[in-house]
């Protein structure tokens, strides 16, 4: 896999904080920022794709495929975050459609 470097800017205290969690959880500081990263990018997609389900903007099956997750996970997110289902046996059949 091909890497490449990204920089950012923190203050001194958000570093030490960093260092600290890392130290707390067994990791190095650039492991967990890798990993808070990750996990902070899927976060911020799923949510994109939850507000644009609940405007009514896509549909269910687009929303998971934005978020980069699968329609299980998508519904096992909503389902935490009150988002009533807007599917209908019509939405059912483009989902299950080849």
């Amino acid at each position: 896999m091909e890497t490449v470097t990204l920089s950012l800017r923190i203050s001194k205290d958000e570093a030490a904080r960093l260092s600290r969690a890392a130290k707390d959880v067994g990791m190095d500081r650039g492991a967990l920022m890798k990993q808070a990263l990750r996990e902070g990018c899927a976060d911020v997609l799923v949510e994109r794709a939850c507000g644009m389900y609940r405007r009514g903007e896509i549909t269910l099956s687009r929303a998971a495929e934005l978020a980069g997750v699968t329609l299980r996970d998508l519904l096992l997110r909503l389902s935490r975050t009150g988002v009533e289902l807007q599917y209908d046996t019509l939405e059912l059949e483009k989902d299950l459609a080849p």
